[in-house]
């Protein structure tokens, strides 16, 4: 599948005169964020409109994918999330134009994750990265008191597994809640370790020594009585706002939903990074996050590029970004404004963002494939079977990698 009948691939000419107008689906406030950018770039570009359409986030994927199927019936301009990213690269390989032409000077100045996982096997970039989801440990300050724990004494998961046995013999609160049913955060601890569902090859490694130490941490959490298992996302904003838990392993974006959801725990969290496997361990991960790419089918690709470079590949636009919409920046030299440094009222007066903004280069890389989604159901059964059933984790991941080579036809990892 291709991306439909077309004349020939869309080479973008980065001295094309910019002039028309283009349609941006996004949703929500990432559709707020292009629209205003949106005016701003039309006065800098007499001539031009930026027409944003919120296309809610239920009905974009669908949208897109019969759009990409079908060869017709897209805008100019989409957003994409990073996780979702590899599936339309891989399955529509035409169906996305190569942004490098445009973006691709500016590699070494965004996020290192977002900008391989957006791109195709050949190195093109098919989706520009937009916001990341770089991973930090919110945690309770007041539960970390009442314990006598320094947070800064916290450097490895052996480190807060001894914190939280502490917590909850000084509190009864336990350490962390998880919807164990969706993976329980299997899958953000083992991009900690530089790994994915699957190799750069395509192979398998859910059951890889990486697989099996993430998945072993999470049986031992609730073994020990430290693990809250809560269902759906709206259980686990629940589970914080009533306290249940001592920390939180989340993406910067979950700042947004603490100030948006419990403004009444301002003054009760604090941040630091998320804690290594070893010593000297990688200390971040990356949940969500999203990118914006230009359909190949697009009426006005060379101004959409444009709007694309415009938004993403601005430092100034996209701190913008951060301030106005919450949407944190994969852009690196964005990172360095003074809005990230500022102390955070909600935190304590701690420059919170400033720890997120110099782990970002730090989030491994990993390899998705178009059979990400089928893996990570599989993989989130092995997950239940392992921390709420009591499986031996090994065997857990060894049934669930035969799984997926069976549904799949991908070989397992040696």
């Amino acid at each position: 599948m291709g991306g439909g009948p077309s004349a020939g691939p869309v080479v973008l000419d980065p001295d094309a005169k910019l002039e028309g107008e283009i349609t941006v689906w996004s949703w929500d406030v990432a559709a707020t964020a292009l629209d205003r950018l949106g005016a701003e770039f039309e006065a800098e570009h007499p001539g031009t409109t930026v027409n944003v359409v919120d296309v809610g986030y239920d009905n974009a994927y669908d949208k897109l994918s019969v759009g990409l199927q079908a060869g017709s019936g897209l805008p100019d301009v989409v957003t994409i999330e990073t996780d979702r990213a590899p599936g339309y690269i891989n399955e529509f390989p035409t169906g996305l134009v190569d942004l490098d032409p445009v973006l691709g000077e500016a590699e070494a100045d965004f996020d290192p994750f977002k900008w391989a996982a957006q791109s195709d096997a050949d190195g093109a970039l098919k989706v520009a990265p937009w916001d990341s989801g770089t991973v930090g440990l919110f945690y309770r300050t007041d539960y970390f008191e009442e314990a006598g724990i320094d947070p800064a004494s916290i450097s490895t998961w052996d480190d807060l597994v001894a914190a939280g046995e502490q917590i909850k013999a000084e509190s009864g609160h336990t350490l962390l809640s998880l919807d164990v049913a969706t993976g329980g955060g299997f899958q953000m601890l083992l991009q900690q370790q530089g790994q994915g569902l699957f190799d750069e090859n395509g192979d398998i490694t859910v059951n890889s020594p990486e697989a099996v130490e993430a998945l072993t941490l999470l049986q031992t959490l609730n073994e020990k009585g430290l693990l809250k298992n809560v269902k759906g996302w709206d259980g686990r904003v629940t589970s914080a706002k009533d306290g249940d838990s001592a920390v939180t392993p989340e993406a910067v974006w979950w700042i947004g939903t603490l100030l948006g959801d419990a403004p009444e725990l301002s003054g009760s969290y604090g941040v630091t990074e998320l804690p290594a496997f070893e010593e000297g361990g990688v200390r971040t991960s990356n949940s969500g996050g999203s990118g914006l790419a230009v359909p190949a089918q697009a009426k006005n690709p060379q101004l959409a590029a444009a709007f694309v470079d415009f938004a993403l590949a601005d430092a100034g636009n996209q701190a913008s970004m951060m301030e106005n919409e919450g949407l944190f920046p994969s852009y690196l030299p964005a990172l360095q404004g003074q809005y990230f440094a500022e102390p955070q009222e909600y935190f304590g007066g701690q420059p919170v963002y400033e720890l997120f903004a110099e782990q970002t280069a730090n989030i491994p890389a990993i390899t998705f494939t178009t059979d990400n989604a089928e893996a990570s159901d599989i993989v989130a059964n092995a997950v239940v079977a392992a921390v709420l059933n009591g499986a031996d984790p090994q065997q857990a991941l060894d049934d669930a990698a035969q799984q997926i080579a069976t549904a799949t036809d991908r070989e397992i990892a040696e």
